[in-house]
């Protein structure tokens, strides 16, 4: 008998130099499947079409901005258009299959087929988004514009508030605005505080990232600060059982309580 066949380190070796093709080609559909990877194409497909379909004379984009914000927490902004007509502030989502929601709901749904998985909403997400560039750039809440761009093969199943979009469309809603509301001076201003205010791109920021929001969301539940939109916590009463809470000091705009037990 062949010594060979009865070697196992050959076998395996035999196996493995047959076989890491496949496994290579393994590594790299679960890559690309990653939230991490889907996150970046999302912002890249955004990103695209930004530079593709809007007047790069009137509308300069920042993208991928994280900011450190005076309570030392951090925010991260998928695309921000500074122009004439006002700082637009993106928040992209690439998800497939069914999207549940509504503007007043914490968290929404992504259905696909039988799976459901639920998820921050993202007018929520992106109020925050829009606070920290008022206090970072010192510029009237009246200059920021909120719009959030649903892209990959999903579809909405519930009626969206007017600056949700899916695909591309979100374009057309940023060229309504033709009202000047920043003059060239304040645009150049909101520029240079950008590029002097931003954390570094790199995995390291990233990482950080996350841990300071991991840190925020486990915080406990009678914080000062509003763990959705920074805002303050403050003692309100139900009116229907007198029962008391903490409820965010931004409401209508977030509506994130903390029942009192």
């Amino acid at each position: 008998m062949d010594l060979l066949m009865l070697d196992p380190i050959a076998i395996y070796s035999t196996v493995f130099s047959n076989a890491w093709p496949i496994f290579l080609l393994i590594i790299v559909i679960l890559f690309f499947k990653s939230p991490f990877m889907k996150g970046k194409i999302g912002e890249g497909i955004v990103n695209f079409t930004n530079l593709a379909t809007l007047d790069e004379n009137i509308y300069t984009p920042v993208k991928n901005v994280t900011l450190t914000l005076k309570d030392g927490s951090t925010t991260q902004i998928d695309h921000i258009l500074v122009s004439k007509h006002g700082i637009f502030v993106i928040e992209t989502k690439n998800m497939k299959g069914w999207i549940f929601g509504g503007e007043h709901q914490k968290e929404w749904t992504q259905q696909n087929f039988k799976q459901k998985h639920k998820f921050q909403n993202p007018l929520h997400q992106n109020y925050r988004h829009t606070k920290a560039l008022e206090e970072v750039l010192g510029l009237p809440s009246s200059a920021f514009i909120s719009v959030i761009a649903f892209v990959g093969d999903c579809k909405f199943k519930t009626e969206m508030p007017s600056n949700v979009f899916r695909g591309i469309s979100y374009t057309s809603y940023i060229r309504s605005f033709t009202q000047e509301k920043l003059d060239p001076l304040q645009i150049r201003q909101a520029l240079n505080k950008l590029q002097n205010k931003r954390l570094e791109q790199s995995f390291q920021t990233d990482r950080s990232h996350i841990s300071n929001l991991k840190e925020r969301f486990d915080k406990p539940v009678d914080s000062d600060n509003c763990p959705k939109c920074g805002g303050s916590m403050v003692l309100r009463q139900n009116r229907n059982n007198g029962n008391s809470f903490y409820g965010c000091s931004n409401y209508p705009k977030c509506r994130h309580t903390v029942p009192i037990a």
